[in-house]
C-alpha cells in the first residue's frame, strides 16, 4: 500500500505531502487539483511502461506538467512512500521540450538501521532504469519497487461512445488483467465465468440489483474470428439477444465499475477519477459500498463530485482538495471527526460538503 506521497511543482500542485489509507475519497470543486492527483498517476504508470516520452508529448509538452510552466519551474519531483521502500524520481525539462530524470533512487529502510539502504539509478535519462537495474540486481530494492508500482492502477471507463474499446470484441487470451479503459471487458467476463464462477455470479447478482431487466451476459466467440469474444445479453424472460451498443452509458459504467471492484484478485491500489458518471443515485449507493468492500483488500483512491456518494463514507476517509489563491497552489486536508462532530448525526457528509460546512466548494 502506498502510505506517503510528496509531490513538488506537478500540474496545478507546487507542494505537498500526504498520507494515504486503504480508503481515500477526494472531494472539492471543479478545477482544483483533483483530476491533477489522479493524472500523475497516470504519469508514474506510463514511466514504469518505460514510456514517458510519449507521456510528455500526448500531455501537451513540459509546460503543461510543470506547475505554471518552465518559467516558473524548473523540475518535477516525486517521492512515494511504501512498506519498508521509497522509489523517488526528479525530472527536469530539455530544449526538445521534453523530460528527463535529473534523480531516480530507490530506498529500502531496513529494521534495526538508522539510515536507509539506497539504490541510486543516475540521471540525464529519459525513460526509468528500474528495470536495467532489476536485471543486474535480481530480488533487491529495484526490481521490489518495480514490481509494487506495476499493480497500481488508473481506471477510466468515461468513453462510451460507438467506438468504446469496451463495446469491441475481445481476444480469448487477454484476459490476464482487466484493463484501465475495459478494452477487454468480454474477454475478462469470459474468462471470470469458466474459471472464477462465484466472482462471476457476484457480479451478475450486484447489476440485478440496479439493473432488474437485466438477466445474463451472452459470452460466446465470434463465428467470424474464433480468436475473439462477442459481449451480449440477455433481459429476463426473452430469447432476444442485445449487444454492448444497447446499454445506456451510465449501465456500461456500473457493469465495468462492478467487474474491476469485484473480480478475484485486486491490483494493490485501485485509483478512479469521479466513478460516479451516470450512474443513478441507488447505483452510487452500490459503488460506495463496493468500494468499501475493495478497500478491505486493497487501496482504494477515489475523486468524486457527488454528494451522494460521500454520504456513504466516515470523515477520516475524506480528503478536501481546495486551492489557495494567494498561493496559486493545489491543497490537501484530511478531515477530521472533529470538524463535523456537531453536525454529522443530522446530515451525511456530503450534505455538509454542500453546505460548505467542510469545505472544498467554490
Amino acid at each position: 500500500m502506498l502510505n506517503n506521497i510528496e509531490i513538488k511543482g506537478f500540474k496545478s500542485i507546487k507542494e505537498m505531502t500526504l498520507n494515504l489509507k486503504a480508503l481515500n475519497i477526494l472531494i472539492g470543486p471543479n478545477g482544483v487539483g483533483k483530476s491533477n492527483f489522479i493524472s500523475l498517476f497516470n504519469m508514474i504508470n506510463k514511466i514504469i511502461e518505460q514510456k514517458l516520452q510519449i507521456f510528455v508529448g500526448q500531455s501537451g509538452g513540459v509546460d503543461s506538467l510543470l506547475y505554471y510552466g518552465q518559467k516558473t519551474t524548473s523540475e518535477l519531483s516525486v517521492k512515494l512512500s511504501f512498506e519498508s521502500n521509497i522509489y523517488q524520481f526528479s525530472l527536469v525539462p530539455t530544449l526538445d521540450n521534453t523530460l528527463i530524470f535529473s534523480e531516480e533512487v530507490c530506498f529500502y529502510q531496513a529494521p534495526g538501521y538508522s539510515k536507509p539502504y539506497d539504490e541510486k539509478l543516475g540521471t540525464g535519462h529519459k525513460e526509468t532504469r528500474l528495470y536495467e537495474e532489476s536485471k543486474i540486481k535480481p530480488k533487491k530494492v529495484a526490481s521490489h519497487v518495480l514490481d509494487t508500482i506495476k499493480n497500481w492502477k488508473v481506471y477510466h471507463f468515461h468513453d462510451t461512445s460507438t467506438t468504446a474499446k469496451m463495446k469491441q470484441d475481445a481476444d480469448v487470451d487477454d484476459n490476464s488483467i482487466f484493463r484501465p479503459d475495459a478494452a477487454n471487458l468480454a474477454s475478462y467476463l469470459f474468462f471470470l465465468r469458466q474459471k472464477h464462477s462465484q466472482n462471476y455470479k457476484n457480479i451478475i447478482d450486484t447489476i440485478h440489483m440496479v439493473y432488474p431487466f437485466f438477466n445474463d451476459f451472452v459470452l460466446r466467440h465470434n463465428p467470424l474470428n474464433n480468436r475473439l469474444i462477442k459481449l451480449e445479453w440477455q433481459e429476463k424472460d426473452s430469447d432476444a439477444y442485445f449487444n454492448t451498443h444497447s446499454f445506456s452509458d451510465g449501465t456500461l459504467r456500473f457493469i465495468c465499475l462492478v467487474t474491476l471492484l469485484m473480480q478475484p484478485h485486486l491490483p494493490s491500489t485501485i485509483l478512479l477519477d469521479e466513478p460516479e458518471l451516470g450512474l443513478h443515485p441507488y447505483a452510487i449507493t452500490l459503488l460506495a459500498n463496493l468500494l468499501k468492500s475493495a478497500a478491505a483488500k486493497t487501496q482504494v483512491i477515489v475523486s468524486t463530485q457527488s454528494v451522494t456518494l460521500v454520504n456513504q463514507f466516515k470523515p477520516e476517509d475524506i480528503i478536501v482538495v481546495d486551492r489557495n489563491e494567494k498561493e496559486r497552489q493545489s491543497t490537501f486536508k484530511h478531515l477530521k471527526e472533529e470538524d463535523t462532530k456537531s453536525w454529522i448525526e443530522e446530515y451525511g457528509l456530503g450534505d455538509l460538503w454542500e453546505k460548505n460546512i467542510i469545505g472544498g466548494r467554490p
